[in-house]
């Protein structure tokens, strides 16, 4: 039995997660954790505010990106493999991720804990070295705190990786009209209420375009990769890996 602690109790992605850990026969809800929720009950279970009353082998994240790195020097030092849902890892934040983390333990970044989008980003970075050109553009709910998404982040560092790029023939008659770089590859954001998680990759040659999409309707879309990633994260080496790709055979 693997023994499961939640940061971030309380949230929108964290109550898909705990209801399915709940369910999970070989999976234990061992502990809840959130400062500002501190006192409350979920699944029987009390929320604590003192990270040392947690004791779990892996931890999932699912607080914001200004609270992550105040968390997990105290999971790395408590000994558990971490898996962090958290949005908005640049390469920059991933880097500053590592020099905290050091190589005891695993610590798993997901960008994006649903199965469906893994697999659009795995066949995209596979189709990228056969086109001339891609982009990213990625929808998510109008209160969504950062952009881009993690998961466009995550896609546009393995396009680039596979060898894909954007052309770069227009000129911008207003700054940002052709969106972000990342690696080389151009990401969108749009900001839209009403929309969870939607994103399309769209990859192109002369006299033809491939678009790979994903869509998320509901939160529950990310329980299933949230338990895979906890089944599987103490199965790596230790240090930082990105994407649920690293344990998704």
């Amino acid at each position: 039995m693997i023994r499961v602690a939640i940061s971030g109790a309380g949230g929108k992605l964290a109550g898909p997660i705990i209801a399915g850990l709940a369910a999970a026969d070989d999976l234990e809800l061992a502990a809840l954790y959130n400062p500002n929720r501190a006192g409350s009950v979920v699944e029987g279970i009390a929320v604590t505010a003192d990270q040392s009353e947690v004791q779990a082998d892996v931890v999932i994240e699912t607080v914001n990106a200004d609270s992550v790195f105040d968390n997990l020097p105290g999971w790395r030092d408590g000994g558990m493999a971490a898996v962090v849902g958290t949005s908005g890892f640049t390469p920059e934040r991933l880097d500053r991720l590592r020099d905290l983390w050091g190589s005891g333990t695993p610590c798993l970044v997901v960008p994006n804990f649903s199965i469906g989008a893994v697999l659009m980003m795995r066949f995209a970075a596979e189709a990228a070295p056969h086109f001339e050109a891609v982009e990213v553009i990625e929808r998510h709910h109008a209160t969504k705190p950062d952009a881009p998404s993690g998961t466009s982040l995550a896609t546009a560092m393995g396009l680039s990786e596979s060898g894909g790029v954007s052309s770069e023939g227009s000129e911008e008659l207003v700054e940002g009209a052709r969106g972000a770089i990342v690696k080389g590859v151009r990401v969108h954001s749009l900001r839209l209420p009403g929309v969870i998680a939607q994103q399309e990759v769209a990859l192109s040659n002369k006299g033809e375009v491939l678009s790979i999409e994903h869509l998320s309707t509901s939160y529950e879309s990310f329980a299933a990769g949230a338990l895979l990633a906890a089944r599987k994260v103490q199965s790596l080496d230790g240090g930082v890996h990105l994407g649920l790709d690293s344990v998704l055979q």
